[in-house]
């Protein structure tokens, strides 16, 4: 026999059915869990989509930004381009645009090239005096007029005169010389004396260059050109201790006949003539300084150009007069120009002078010409 149940138990046995029914589902706890970890995996989902969105679209933005393939810095070479692309087009940089360059630095630069132009040839080679024989002709006369010229075995610089290169020191033959330009013997030797007097002796280049322009320009202004010569002979002070640290050009005792020539005509105040008077007496060179003196008997000889100048006639003469006569003929060129009345400036023409005569064949009309060419130049000329 069944025992009776009560209605509790009856209620929960249905309850107990009822539940087994329903489809199976975890319990509480173990849904939340999972319900939470879909949550994660989702929103990770979800981020790295939208990272990967971004970074997509970053990309695009950088490629547009980015430059082409043909200028990338990825290798050394273009880099390299590019920086020296940058240099030339760089306002501070600029290659193409050269300094203007000072009118002093435009004379040195016209002088050298004058020079290596007509270095070893002459300006006028198809003009064919003098000739070894004429310059032995007219060295033999004027040898006989006012006695052989021959270069002593050594110079010794002159105490009572400023001479024109004559002493051992290159830097004093160079000064002495820049007096001489323009002026007399006379007038050149009271600028050396004056010299000597303010400071102490002519040659004290520390203190010339200490004392300043005006007390130079004081100093020789009894020689002419006062103004012109101080700046000219303090410039050249200043250059060369810039250059060697002292107040020295001795070492051109010992470098070429063309270095030497070079390196004085890059002052500026020193020209051609200058520098040849330097080579020939205080370093002893063969070369054949052309003043106004031997200027204008060249002219009255027929050798040179009628129209040519000092310079071009130097070129032409250190050329054409052999190097044994050069030293000779020059100092007696120059001797003969002061002292003959026949041959110094505005002198005429009266069939006496021996050298004259010699080369008068041909050339009667020669006084004219030399007096209208003088005229047109300048007895000297500082550069």
């Amino acid at each position: 026999m069944m025992a009776k149940r009560t209605r509790t138990q009856v209620k929960q046995e249905q309850e107990d059915a009822a539940q087994e029914a329903q489809p199976h589902s975890p319990p509480l706890s173990t849904r939340s869990t999972r319900s939470s970890r879909a949550v994660k995996e989702e929103d990770s989902s979800s981020s790295k989509r939208k990272s990967a969105s971004t970074a997509a679209k970053v990309k695009r933005e950088s490629k547009q930004n980015l430059p082409s393939p043909s200028a990338s810095t990825s290798s050394p070479q273009a880099s390299a381009e590019e920086e020296e692309e940058e240099e030339a087009s760089s306002p501070k940089k600029k290659r193409t645009k050269k300094e203007p360059r000072s009118d002093a630095e435009d004379l040195q630069a016209r002088k050298l090239k004058s020079y290596s132009q007509y270095a070893n040839k002459s300006p006028f080679p198809s003009f064919s005096h003098p000739t070894p024989t004429e310059c032995h002709l007219a060295l033999s006369i004027l040898s006989s007029l006012h006695g052989p010229r021959q270069r002593p075995a050594a110079f010794i610089a002159p105490s009572n005169a400023a001479g024109c290169g004559d002493c051992p020191s290159v830097l004093d033959a160079l000064v002495r010389t820049i007096l001489s330009q323009n002026t007399s013997d006379t007038n050149s030797t009271r600028a050396k004396l004056s010299m000597d007097e303010v400071y102490g002796r002519s040659d004290d280049w520390e203190a010339i260059a200490k004392g300043g322009k005006a007390k130079l320009e004081e100093a020789i202004r009894c020689g002419g050109l006062a103004v012109v010569k101080s700046r000219v002979i303090l410039s050249i002070l200043e250059q060369v201790h810039a250059k060697y640290g002292e107040y020295s050009l001795e070492h051109l005792h010992g470098a070429s006949t063309d270095d030497a020539y070079k390196e004085m005509l890059s002052f500026q105040g020193v020209g051609p003539k200058t520098a040849s008077c330097v080579l020939l007496f205080c370093l002893r060179r063969e070369s054949f300084a052309v003043d106004t003196h031997v200027w204008r008997i060249a002219g009255l000889l027929g050798w040179r150009p009628k129209d040519a100048g000092r310079e071009a006639t130097q070129a032409h003469l250190d050329v054409r007069v052999p190097d044994e006569d050069k030293y000779g003929l020059h100092v007696l060129m120059v001797t003969h120009g002061k002292r003959c009345d026949e041959c110094k400036a505005g002198g005429k023409n009266v069939g006496k002078c021996e050298l004259r005569k010699a080369f008068s064949k041909g050339k009667a009309n020669k006084d004219e010409e030399v007096k209208k060419e003088e005229a047109k130049i300048k007895d000297e000329e500082i550069e």
